[in-house]
């Protein structure tokens, strides 16, 4: 990392089966300037959850996962519910 790359703290909400293969509910991450909530859910190994429908909210808002993270945000994920 070069002195022009910045640091963002981000908190993880995740929920469902999302929280349980992440190992608990809360979380928190370091990310670089620039990363997307996408590239951001691939590191975190849960690809597979984009193709199943994940929901992504920013500090209680639904946004788009190509959204870049910026520093001091609550990010949660959100797996699609299913039931019967």
């Amino acid at each position: 990392m070069d002195s022009t790359t910045s640091n963002h703290t981000v908190r993880v909400l995740a929920f469902g089966q999302v929280g349980e293969q992440l190992g608990g509910r809360h979380h928190e991450h370091k990310v670089e300037d620039g990363t997307t909530i996408r590239d951001f859910v691939m590191t975190l190994g849960l690809e597979s959850w984009i193709q199943f429908g994940l929901s992504v909210a920013v500090n209680g808002s639904r946004c788009d996962l190509d959204t870049p993270l910026s520093s001091d945000v609550e990010l949660a994920l959100l797996p699609p519910v299913s039931g019967g």
